[in-house]
């Protein structure tokens, strides 16, 4: 029963357009919040708000560079959302045409 509520709980946070749409993003490879901002439209407190979640739920990693933290996806053990990414369309065309300003 345990396992049924943890599923539930993280299909719950993906239902949500915009942290689905980041781990759609963070599927191709690790952004930085500023990239995310730039993806997404949207600003810094609101993308981290969502991504905070993320986090806490165990979707995502976090690893510090320098000043920036970029986020990955931490879905290994998670078979079920890696399905459900599998449907989403690649990103990653939107992804290459960000200029990185966190390097």
């Amino acid at each position: 029963m345990e396992r049924i509520n943890e599923i539930a709980e993280n299909l719950k946070l993906l239902g949500d357009r915009t942290r689905l749409t980041m781990m759609a993003l963070l599927k191709e490879r690790a952004l930085c919040v500023c990239d995310i901002v730039e993806l997404l439209e949207t600003s810094q407190p609101n993308a981290s708000q969502h991504l905070r979640k993320l986090k806490a739920a165990g979707l995502v990693n976090e690893t510090r560079k320098g000043q920036w933290i970029y986020y990955s996806l931490n879905i290994e053990d998670k078979p079920y959302i890696q399905v459900i990414l599998g449907y989403i369309p690649s990103l990653k065309e939107k992804i290459d045409q960000v200029k990185n300003d966190c390097d």
